[in-house]
């Protein structure tokens, strides 16, 4: 349901209407806490409905439901990215969930106890706040140096581009070589010479989509739950290269970009040299068109609370701000496990959120101690976890 005009105070306020939020919503509704989710776009599933055209999941269907409604459909099938857009429009509506959507927040800030959201025309005031904006962010990342390329070079962010059409004839460089950047270079090598620039970020043992995933999607789905955890040393470490870095190839692999006639390069593009892109080693690309694979910043800077470590990310521990009585996040990349980065990981990290949150209670007065709450329960939840808990 899409609420067209806000309250002026709630009890939380869940800002993004993805799968994290939606999951958050789904949580708190069940145990009859009142909310509110904002989201900047008109339509549930827009953030999803912006993608390039051939976008699908990478996970199959059977593991890409949230809480109490498995995603349609074969459950082999890796869905589009409209089909999931789809299925959270229907998600929010079969459980009434209320959202206000065309609703940017401006700024977050703290007003004694309670969270004030600056969204423009309106202002709302929460006991609580849970941030679930995205695994990455959405501010794209491009370099500074992209504004010194010749003006006739047409330039796109994987945010941006869509098929094939938006580009000119001749030569197209992919800048980043994870698995949005070789789909996209797959894609274009078909229609357009086509170079792949990036490190080498690995790649699955089998395509994702392939009939052996059927039978090893199970284990893998294991591992990235309970090895690839930030419980484990191994887990911690992949958090912090995901973070950092892009993710392996999982659809399109190395022999097939070769066969389609991708031209692969490791080297970084590091400048301009005569208006075109510049390599590392000194070579100079001739090419008419960029697509810029380079990921998202996190851009936090409307919250005005100090929760934000040096590199930018959340101090949080599984979502929970320690330092700020009633601040959450959820729908980070590996904020448990691998699994937080799909689909169907959504909902059990916006559990493990909304528990913290109904278990510490409102507060009552402006003496209450948050970080006496909030230390009780993580010690608590700590030691009675079963493995699988906080995955």
């Amino acid at each position: 349901m899409t609420v067209h005009s806000a309250p002026q105070q709630i009890d939380t306020v869940i800002v993004g209407a993805g799968q994290a939020g939606l999951s958050a919503g789904y949580h708190l509704a069940r145990r009859g806490r009142p909310f509110l989710v904002v989201d900047t776009n008109r339509r549930v599933g827009d953030n999803w409905r912006c993608h390039w055209d051939s976008l699908r999941l990478y996970s199959p269907a059977g593991y890409d439901g949230l809480p109490g409604m498995p995603f349609p459909g074969d459950p082999h099938h890796s869905p589009t990215k409209d089909e999931l857009a789809d299925y959270l429009e229907s998600y929010a509506s079969r459980f009434d969930l209320p959202v206000l959507g065309s609703t940017r927040v401006r700024q977050l800030s703290r007003d004694g106890d309670r969270f004030v959201l600056d969204c423009g025309d309106t202002r709302i005031e929460a006991n609580n706040v849970v941030v679930a904006t995205g695994t990455f962010g959405r501010t794209p990342h491009v370099p500074s140096f992209a504004s010194e390329l010749d003006p006739g070079i047409v330039q796109l962010h994987s945010s941006e581009y869509h098929d094939p059409s938006q580009l000119r004839d001749g030569p197209v460089l992919v800048v980043g070589a994870s698995h949005s950047g070789s789909e996209i270079a797959y894609e274009l090598a078909a229609s357009h010479p086509t170079i792949l620039c990036g490190r080498d970020t690995g790649q699955l043992p089998v395509r994702v989509d392939s009939p052996a995933m059927r039978v090893l999607f199970p284990i893998l789905w294991f591992v990235w739950g309970h090895v690839l955890s930030v419980r484990t040393p191994m887990g911690r470490r992949a958090r912090e290269d995901e973070r950092r870095h892009g993710a392996p190839l999982l659809r399109i692999r190395r022999r097939e970009l070769a066969a389609r006639g991708v031209t692969r390069i490791t080297e970084r593009v590091t400048g301009v040299a005569e208006l075109r892109p510049a390599l590392s080693d000194g070579r100079v690309l001739d090419v008419t068109n960029v697509v810029w694979c380079t990921g998202f910043r996190q851009n936090y800077d409307w919250i005005d609370l100090p929760v934000l470590d040096t590199d930018g990310w959340p101090r949080e521990e599984h979502g929970v701000v320690p330092s700020v009585h009633g601040l959450y996040f959820t729908g980070l990349c590996l904020q448990s496990s691998f699994r937080s980065m799909l689909v169907g990981g959504a909902g059990a990290d916006a559990e493990y959120v909304v528990r913290h949150l109904v278990a510490r209670g409102t507060p009552t007065s402006a003496g209450t101690d948050p970080d006496r709450h909030t230390t009780r329960y993580m010690s608590k939840r700590n030691s009675t976890a079963s493995p699988s808990a906080m995955t």
